[in-house]
């Protein structure tokens, strides 16, 4: 079978299109024949190899050569153990490890896998796993009238946040570069910030909630940007930052009550079929920056390292 092939973590120009052999499916494993699959900010990290969590799948080179978490297609084959998926069903979902998405096939266990709605196209369920749960998580208890900042917005995740966001009632400020500020307020900013012309965290106390999709501020300093009561939620960036949260966060903001802390979220389908159900309610939609043919992966990859996407890169698979 086709796939995208990373040997080794560095720079786009690494992936490349190459042959691996068709998977089987074990007894408690569906074989999916992809038709789409999304590109996500993990993604671009695992690609890097940095921040250092990335390298949890492999501290030298990925253990699993075929990058991409996210997948849409049919169900080509089931294992024997497996009695809720058949062959000709469509679904989607993430894989367990974040990889094995880019290609013609991949074999994963059913349980993260959900039934794609027929309201959606490959593309578009694609586009909504990772994202789509982060966001569910990250905007959970978010309520009218809330402040919430959503930084690192443009990215491939902030459409399905900023979306949520709006659908509960909150005003929200969204941050991201310069030349992405119109997209930002038609994915329903109500303010765009460049985070280039001003540090948000200088805001004192201006939010309820901030949304950190690309962390690099300590955790005393972007506490000082939220309301008493008021949550700051970390969800990708720097190692340090990450490991200073962890640890310094519970303390950073006791004195007015303010929560700052690493926002988990766990591959789940049910969160999956949640936040899918808000879709097709019109709460949220994902936005699909670019759709690249698998031919053509490393220049999917490029975009999202550059940072020059605006929302999800997809890759179609013939």
């Amino acid at each position: 079978m086709r796939a995208v092939i990373q040997e080794r973590y560095g720079t786009p120009d690494l992936v490349e299109l190459g042959e691996l052999p068709e998977p089987v499916p074990a007894d408690g494993e569906v074989l999916i024949k992809v038709r789409a699959a999304s590109l996500n900010g993990s993604d671009r990290e695992n690609l890097a190899g940095s921040p250092f969590y990335a390298r949890l799948g492999g501290l030298r080179r990925p253990r699993k050569p075929v990058p991409g978490s996210d997948v849409a297609g049919v169900v080509a084959a089931v294992g024997a153990a497996v009695t809720e998926f058949a062959p000709g069903d469509e679904v989607f979902g993430e894989l367990a490890g974040y990889r094995g998405g880019l290609a013609e096939y991949v074999a994963t266990p059913p349980n993260l896998l959900a039934r794609k709605p027929p309201g959606l196209s490959f593309v578009d369920a694609a586009a909504l796993p990772q994202a789509g749960c982060i966001a569910l998580r990250a905007t959970k208890g978010v309520k009218d009238g809330d402040a919430v900042l959503v930084n690192g917005a443009g990215g491939a995740g902030g459409a399905l946040v900023v979306g949520l966001a709006k659908h509960f009632g909150a005003e929200v400020t969204a941050v991201d570069r310069a030349d992405k500020a119109d997209y930002l307020r038609q994915i329903g900013a109500d303010e765009a910030i460049d985070f280039e012309a001003e540090d948000w965290a200088e805001r004192r106390g201006r939010y309820d909630r901030i949304i950190d999709l690309i962390a690099h501020r300590s955790p005393y300093r972007v506490q000082r940007a939220l309301r008493p009561g008021g949550a700051y939620l970390m969800v990708g960036g720097r190692t340090r930052i990450l490991l200073a949260t962890l640890i310094a966060g519970p303390t950073a903001g006791w004195r007015a009550g303010k929560r700052v802390r690493v926002l988990a979220v766990p591959q789940s389908r049910a969160h999956l079929e949640e936040v899918t159900a808000l879709v097709l309610d019109g709460a949220a939609a994902p936005v699909v920056d670019r759709v690249y043919p698998l031919a053509e992966a490393p220049a999917a990859f490029a975009r999202i390292a550059a940072g020059d996407n605006r929302g999800k890169v997809v890759v179609e698979v013939p």
